[in-house]
């Protein structure tokens, strides 16, 4: 089964996500900021990270960055989330290392087809 990492500050929005998730046959573990995300990777790199732009201490575009020169970075396909529809933001997501990027509010059909997009289903 595949393994899904949701990094969010918001325990509500981990859980809202999860359930999607794993209607999309993926096993899910959280993280409530981007330093526990890193140490979760540190430890299993996952095949997916749904990762909050928005976090305190460091942010999703930081951790983004950190997690993609981590040994093994390159391969999660990671979707970047947030509230944020400017340009140079979807821009700096992606040229970040981002494969995809979700607008929040989001759901279920919003999901399944980034992971679509981005090869995950």
């Amino acid at each position: 089964m595949k393994y899904c990492l949701l990094v969010d500050d918001s325990r509500v929005i981990r859980r809202f996500t999860r359930g999607i998730v794993e209607k999309l046959a993926f096993t899910c573990r959280e993280a409530g900021d981007g330093e526990s995300a890193l140490s979760q990777c540190a430890a299993a790199m996952p095949e997916a990270i749904l990762l909050d732009w928005n976090m305190p201490g460091m942010s999703g575009i930081d951790c983004l960055k950190a997690l993609r020169a981590m040994p093994g970075g390159e391969h999660p396909k990671i979707i970047l989330c947030t509230t944020n529809s400017e340009t140079k933001h979807i821009v700096e997501a992606l040229e970040g290392g981002a494969d995809e990027y979700i607008m929040k509010p989001f759901d279920a059909d919003i999901v399944r087809q980034k992971f679509e997009q981005v090869g995950l289903l």
